[in-house]
């Protein structure tokens, strides 16, 4: 009974999560311009006006920039952490390592404010490389995570041979270190690449007058006109999301079979 129970929660919660992201697709080919059933027909003239649209495309293009970049910087940093923390002792690593985490817990809306009052103090304007170093910093923590369980997973043995048979640290880490952990690397700049493509509030408070994909999609949604437009894109966007996470699911399963390891369940 226990079991019946929580497998209809699990199915109401299902819906309830992903029936809006269903309602997407269906308005996004629907002909009329009112978001609305019944639907008035097939169309994908709202996927053609995408590529018309100067606004949307200059948004499109600031977003994909800020998230490459802000994907292998959050990746750097988060793999020398990760690095740092699994295989070195220091003082005080509790609390560092800690405090590194810290945005992962931190509202992002503080965030914003703390990151635009200090950006503003030193003389920086709000632009596409604040957003980026806002950016950095919320997707950090979550480099850190899918990393650690990497480096975790690696036989020290491996370094400590490498090293006897003549091999510097740097040519170690290069040679040996590196390709153990690239499929925890891969996955790291996928989810980076979409939790910053995704992100809004940051982007709000930092972009200026250069907005972001979910910036400039907020701003449209003042016009009803618009609406279908919106709702095509975000159809895009959500294909491109699940496919990127798939793709990083798997590198991330494919890490695990590679050492040997059962998986016990997603990154984090």
């Amino acid at each position: 009974m226990r079991g019946g129970g929580l497998k209809t929660y699990a199915v109401i919660y299902l819906i309830f999560l992903y029936a809006p992201i269903v309602l997407l697709p269906l308005f996004a080919f629907n002909d009329g311009t009112i978001i609305a059933f019944p639907l008035q027909g097939f169309t994908t003239h709202w996927f053609a006006e995408l590529v018309r649209t100067e606004a949307l495309i200059e948004a499109t293009v600031n977003s994909l920039f800020i998230a490459v970049v802000t994907a292998i910087l959050a990746t750097c940093f988060g793999l020398f952490a990760a690095r740092a923390g699994t295989r070195h002792r220091f003082p005080a690593k509790a609390g560092i390592m800690g405090f590194i985490m810290l945005p992962l817990v931190l509202p992002e809306i503080i965030v914003a404010v703390s990151l635009l009052v200090a950006m503003l103090q030193v003389g920086l304007s709000p632009s596409v490389w604040t957003v980026i170093a806002g950016h950095v910093l919320i997707c950090t923590p979550f480099a850190i995570a899918i990393l650690n369980g990497s480096f975790a997973n690696m036989d020290n043995s491996l370094e400590e041979a490498a090293i006897d048979l003549g091999e510097t640290q740097l040519s170690t880490f290069r040679l040996i270190t590196l390709p153990l952990v690239m499929p925890g690397i891969i996955a790291s700049l996928l989810i980076c690449f979409t939790i910053s493509l995704d992100e809004f509030i940051i982007a709000f408070f930092l972009s200026g007058n250069e907005p972001t994909l979910p910036v400039y999609l907020w701003g449209q949604l003042r016009f009803p006109g618009r609406l279908p437009v919106i709702m095509a894109l975000g159809t895009i966007l959500v294909a491109l999301s699940i496919l990127l996470l798939i793709t990083a699911e798997y590198f991330r399963r494919r890490g695990l079979r590679r050492a040997g390891l059962k998986d016990t369940g997603g990154f984090l």
